[in-house]
């Protein structure tokens, strides 16, 4: 679960560029590689200036602006072409970082299967930089645990006594809740951003970026100052992925089917509402648990095997193939393609996506909606007091009136 988490910033950043400006960036994997890659050799003392033991939270800031610069350079160029122009030259520029790190000797020993962390044993924190009170490390096997637990007698509170307020976290646990910390917050950044302003001239951009310009915009640098924002929160995504594995290879990082992902996430959880594609990429993620052989959730080939009974699949059919052996052909390891089949029912069927379909049928924002539909049922609640205890007043007056 917690790759939803730093894979969902990443889907979100390159939502918050292609869903909102028009522009799909297929090259966005190179930011994601840019933050993965250089959390790694920072770490293993390799880049300039920046130590071994250089904080995380500083190392993912300054790769997310290094991601940034990167992106502007990228888009003084891109951004004169529009449309599949456009995604062409991104796509060219992630396949050249991805050649480049994955040939290039300075970053590991044997680069094109990729290089995991070296000089730095401990896990990396997540916090306040330099004050350790305020720090939590992360990682699969490094994670910090924490135990805590609060004595309601010592705070005044005798009569709660018997309550027992025990936080106990391994480190899976901890890593979770401090990768979803940075995540959310990278995501309310965003939002706050579309909300913004700025984000309005992005949205009419995409809507009908001659009349945004017509209007008086300056397109060209909305459309840069867009492009680095999203590569900052693609770079701390890389970044989180690079701090918790531990490891990166160009497979993982700077491949463009790790856009493609995003995109794919984008497409099933609604393009241009920011939130749909980390719900893309959660759905994403269930199928395949789903139609593994032996997900953590249990998968359906185990749960199938179970219900049916040794007896059933060993039944033969045609041409004496088991239906076990039936199953296991038509499940194991196809998940991948029972996912791509998905895409294609969603792009048919479902074009707006999971959460831009629920937003068609509320007429807005799901919490916009949620919150005016609470409103009004507590101004109808209010109303129907009023009007009851009128009617009360009334019939009393009235029964004065006859006495």
């Amino acid at each position: 679960m917690v790759a939803i988490f730093y894979f969902g910033l990443f889907a979100a950043s390159f939502d918050f560029i292609s869903g909102y400006t028009g522009y799909l960036s297929f090259g966005h994997a190179a930011f994601y590689g840019v933050g993965a890659y250089g959390v790694i050799l920072v770490a293993n003392g390799k880049i300039p200036l920046l130590g071994s033991q250089t904080p995380f939270m500083v190392t993912i800031l300054v790769m997310a602006i290094a991601a940034a610069v990167l992106a502007v350079l990228l888009g003084l160029v891109s951004f004169r072409l529009s449309g599949v122009y456009f995604a062409m030259i991104t796509l060219g520029f992630s396949q050249i970082l991805y050649v480049l790190f994955a040939s290039w000797d300075f970053v590991g020993e044997n680069p094109r299967d990729g290089v995991a962390v070296l000089d730095h044993p401990e896990g990396f924190e997540i916090g306040v930089p330099f004050v350790d009170a305020l720090n939590l490390q992360i990682g699969q096997l490094q994670g910090d645990s924490v135990l805590y637990g609060l004595d309601m007698a010592k705070l005044g509170f005798d009569f709660l006594g018997f309550v027992d307020v025990t936080v106990d976290l391994g480190g899976t646990e901890v890593s979770y809740y401090m990768v979803g910390l940075v995540a959310v917050l990278g995501y309310a950044a965003m939002q706050r951003i579309i909300h913004s302003p700025f984000g309005r001239v992005m949205i009419a951009i995409r809507e009908n970026e001659e009349r945004a310009r017509a209007i008086g915009y300056d397109v060209y640098k909305v459309k840069l100052a867009a492009f680095a924002m999203s590569a900052f929160f693609g770079a701390i995504a890389g970044g989180l992925f690079a701090g918790f594995r531990r490891s990166v290879s160009p497979e993982n990082s700077l491949y463009f089917l790790v856009a493609g992902d995003a995109l794919l996430a984008a497409v099933i959880g609604g393009f241009g509402t920011l939130a749909g594609p980390i719900f893309g990429r959660l759905f994403h993620i269930s199928i395949e648990e789903f139609l593994s052989k032996s997900g953590s959730g249990g998968g359906l080939l185990p749960w199938l095997e179970r219900t049916l009974g040794d007896a059933t699949m060993s039944t033969e059919t045609v041409g004496g193939v088991t239906v076990g052996e039936g199953v296991d052909t038509f499940l194991n390891g196809h998940a991948e393609l029972y996912v791509g089949l998905v895409f294609v029912l969603f792009v048919l069927y479902v074009p707006n996506g999971l959460l831009g379909t629920i937003r068609v049928r509320m007429g807005g924002t799901v919490a916009g909606q949620t919150a005016a539909r609470i409103k009004r049922w507590a101004a109808g609640s209010g109303r129907a007091d009023a009007d009851a205890a009128a009617s009360a007043t009334s019939g009393a007056d009235a029964e004065d009136d006859d006495d």
